[in-house]
């Protein structure tokens, strides 16, 4: 008997950190972990995907931070929650993966200066602590789904277990899609 892919026990919601079509054919969902340097390979993989393939594909991202392997993983988590919170998750995620290899406290805040966040904000907000306890559903969620590693993705909800580097994904999301 054939076992079947994980799927998402947690549906796409306006909760969501979303991009591109909100009705696309293909709505692909990663779990990352932004210090994970697979991640950060995935990062360029998935905007490369998003311009080639407009609105045939929507993109969410949720946390799943690995704290056990990467120390500032959660605290980078927090942060792009705590900029979203400004208007600014997708710029304050894109800068995380940009500069992965150096995310201790000092460079997180940083990034989000250069983002015009309100920092006196962004501070309490990551002091506080107060996206924890959505960083925390994020990986519950993903755990329930089946991740048990970063990235993980869920194409339509069913996860891709397929080799997601190279064309692997792009070929899986474009078959779903329609032509490329």
């Amino acid at each position: 008997m054939a076992s079947h892919p994980p799927t998402l026990t947690v549906p796409v919601g306006a909760d969501d950190h979303r991009q591109g079509a909100e009705h696309a054919a293909v709505i692909l969902v990663e779990y990352g972990d932004y210090e994970c340097p697979y991640c950060g390979q995935a990062y360029p993989l998935v905007k490369d995907l998003m311009r080639q393939l407009g609105d045939r594909v929507g993109f969410v991202f949720r946390n799943f931070p690995i704290a056990t392997s990467h120390p500032n993983a959660e605290l980078a988590a927090e942060a792009a929650e705590a900029a979203a919170a400004q208007g600014q998750f997708w710029p304050m995620h894109d800068l995380l993966y940009e500069h992965q290899r150096s995310l201790g406290p000092e460079h997180i805040l940083t990034l989000a200066a250069q983002l015009d966040l309100d920092m006196d904000r962004f501070e309490e907000d990551l002091v506080h602590r107060r996206f924890e306890e959505r960083v925390r559903a994020d990986f519950m969620g993903g755990v329930r789904s089946g991740v048990n590693g970063t990235p993980s993705f869920f194409l339509n909800n069913v996860r891709f277990d397929g080799d997601w580097t190279g064309d692997g994904l792009i070929d899986a999301v474009t078959s779903l899609s329609g032509s490329r």
